[in-house]
């Protein structure tokens, strides 16, 4: 087939070529070529040196004894790197030992996976492992002796399931199998270097696979214990709508979960770990879960840790696990919506549906009721009311200037009062009305201290 390197990539490739070097765009983004798929930036190798490559392209910088020099280009760097021979791996992640390579297939010869050895310079494709005839077969496969491989670097084992879950593809078994041999040294990666490639995972377009073929390979159980363990709990028995397995049913429901967000769809993933330590079968027979939220989200909580997530994931993902069995009960006060909504967040509500549409489909029933679309509704009238003092029309400026009075607790009693007043519905959110409430509270308590001291 035909391919073009876009402009700015070949830019790169003949600026070395014209200094009388090798070059060669190589990795992912040929392969993303190949698939006529959109990547997001480009890398190179050439057998030139990092100085030489700084030498050609001054806008560049290189801090690194992986021979990695990064050049500016607009919106973008690109990474090129000398052709390179890897030696020793005793941490499983990175070499002990660089060598600068000879050739391009010198270089190929340490990539991870067959889709990613292909280099193209323009003209001529560079294919030593079968790499284009795997992605004609949909295919993850390790270069060479996939145990060396993931002996070399442990994380690749993740990323063999990730590039998979990104592209739609499966993995060779052999190489499926020296996964699953070798899944303990995953152990001796960094919990960040984790959870990035497991939110990428989240992230893609068949997450649930990849959820799956981390199961399959055994790899679910060194990352995430507690959803492994959550294929052994049953659920179906009279009164119960569920016809999967706990495990089964959280990778059904991050299946059908329509949000494309990693943390949601990781919540959606984690929102019934709590079950198995809850699982009670009662006198008819009926399989029960009392407080499996709770205590998911203390099991939420140490993912969260064990992952390094971020503070404001780490609470986006707790709060959708701990509210995610709220009530749709048409009977519900307007009051006891906005408790929801303060429990969970206006940001997080989309999430939340979205956590509630995964689940139920994850569990046989239909995607929606009449019931959770009048809740719908009813979120979004109820959203129009203030839900704290500082949404009111009026302000402690207003409330300083009535009662002529200086900044004190006094001021927020009063605008708690209006708060109350407008929450319970007999005050409207409005300026004129409020200023004329403050009006009366005035004279109220001005007759107050005039009576007191009669």
């Amino acid at each position: 087939m035909m391919i073009t390197l876009p402009t700015q990539a070949k830019k790169i490739i003949d600026t070395l070529k014209i200094a009388g070097f090798e070059a060669y765009a190589v990795g992912g983004s040929v392969r993303d070529l190949l698939m006529n798929r959109p990547t997001k930036g480009w890398d190179f190798t050439t057998n030139a040196k990092p100085e030489d490559i700084v030498t050609l392209f001054p806008d560049s910088f290189y801090d690194n004894q992986f021979g990695t020099v990064g050049v500016k280009v607009p919106d973008d760097i690109y990474e090129i790197t000398t052709y390179r021979a890897e030696l020793g791996y005793t941490d499983h992640r990175h070499p002990d030992q660089i060598q600068w390579g000879k050739t391009i297939e010198d270089d190929l010869a340490r990539r991870d996976f067959t889709i990613n050895a292909i280099a193209f310079d323009g003209q001529t494709l560079i294919d030593p492992y079968g790499g284009q005839g795997d992605i004609q077969k949909k295919l993850v496969r390790a270069v060479g002796n996939p145990s060396e491989r993931f002996a070399e670097d442990a994380l690749r084992m993740m990323r063999a399931v990730r590039i998979a879950t990104e592209l739609g593809f499966i993995i060779d078994p052999p190489t499926l199998t020296a996964i699953s041999e070798q899944t303990q040294s995953l152990t001796k990666i960094s919990a960040e270097r984790i959870r990035d490639e497991l939110l990428r995972i989240m992230g893609a377009s068949f997450a649930a696979d990849g959820i799956l073929l981390l199961k399959q390979s055994g790899l679910l159980f060194i990352i995430l214990p507690e959803v492994d363990l959550s294929f052994t709990t049953q659920q179906k028995s009279p009164k119960r709508h569920h016809v999967f397995d706990v495990g089964t049913h959280l990778v059904m429901s991050l299946k059908h979960c329509p949000s494309t967000d990693p943390i949601t769809r990781l919540a959606t993933l984690l929102h019934d770990i709590g079950k198995p330590a809850t699982y009670r079968v009662d006198e008819s027979g009926t399989i029960t879960f009392y407080n499996h939220e709770v205590v998911g989200t203390k099991l939420t909580r140490a993912v969260a840790d064990r992952l390094r997530l971020s503070k404001k994931q780490s609470e986006k993902l707790v709060t959708l696990v701990r509210w995610h069995q709220f009530s749709v009960d048409e009977r519900q006060t307007d009051s006891a919506i906005r408790r929801f909504i303060r429990r969970v967040g206006k940001d997080n509500l989309d999430d939340m549906l979205a956590l509630r549409i995964g689940d139920r489909l994850g569990g046989g029933a239909r995607e929606t009721s009449w019931r959770l679309e009048l809740y719908k509704k009813r979120l979004i009238e109820v959203q129009k009311q203030p839900f704290t003092v500082s949404d009111l029309k009026v302000d402690g400026n207003d409330v300083m200037k009535e009662f002529s009075i200086q900044p004190g607790p006094l001021v927020g009693k009063i605008l708690d009062q209006l708060f109350s007043e407008v929450e319970q519905g007999s005050l409207p959110n409005q300026r004129e009305p409020l200023l004329l409430r403050l009006k009366e509270l005035k004279k109220i308590s001005t007759g107050v201290a005039t009576n007191g001291e009669e």
